[in-house]
């Protein structure tokens, strides 16, 4: 999570925050990065979003998007 926040230009506690439901909107710039560093598209992570499993779904590489954000 550290390299992840890191590498986003985001705290780790910014991280923790937005993961634990603590900071119910954050803002886009943030998403974006932190997409960008998980190697997501916008799209994806909408789509992530959208699905009725609460995204747990696989993405490209085959993890899904919380098994990206613990690595």
């Amino acid at each position: 999570m550290l390299g992840t926040a890191l590498d986003a230009g985001i705290s780790p506690e910014t991280l923790r925050k937005i993961e634990s439901g603590r900071v119910a909107t954050p803002a886009f710039p943030t998403i974006a990065a932190i997409s960008d560093v998980l190697g997501l598209s916008l799209d994806a992570v909408w789509a992530e979003l959208n699905t009725s499993d609460g995204g747990a779904g696989p993405t490209r590489s085959g993890r899904n998007a919380r098994e990206r954000l613990a690595s």
